[in-house]
């Protein structure tokens, strides 16, 4: 029988500044955790990318660059699943008011695919207003094991 080396269940919370930096901070312990729990080099990647992806639009869009705002990072790994919340200080967001990435007319944007590619890098996104303000964007990997 195999020997499980992923601990059964922890929890990481980081602050972040609102800094582009951040987000490869965030990408290096989530491809960390992503490694400890048994997800494959390209699973690793990409919920790495997620990670990224999410933290880089709570320091752009939500606390636009402010940096006496923070980001919230938390990252919960259980023996099925890897979560992650990411929490800005912003305004919030509705993702349905957002233009979809892949229609013609914006194809060519320099921006916008984020979510797009969040959404394929995970199996559940979940967006909703932070209790305090902001925005609370909520990632959850599946972890399957053989």
């Amino acid at each position: 029988m195999a020997e499980e080396t992923a601990r059964e269940t922890y929890r990481i919370d980081r602050s972040l500044e609102s800094r582009l930096e951040s987000a490869d901070a965030a990408e290096e312990l989530a491809v960390s955790v992503a490694r400890e729990a048994g997800l494959d080099e390209d699973e690793q990647h990409r919920f790495g990318m997620a990670v990224r992806e999410t933290v880089i639009n709570a320091v752009v869009h939500g606390n636009r660059y402010n940096a006496r705002k923070k980001v919230y990072l938390s990252i919960l790994a259980t023996k099925d699943r890897l979560t992650v919340t990411v929490t800005d200080e912003g305004e919030g967001f509705r993702p349905e008011s957002l233009p979809n990435p892949v229609a013609e007319e914006n194809i060519l944007q320099q921006s916008g695919r984020g979510i797009f590619l969040i959404r394929a890098f995970v199996d559940e996104f979940h967006v909703r207003r932070a209790p305090q303000k902001g925005a609370e964007v909520t990632l959850v990997k599946y972890v399957r094991r053989p």
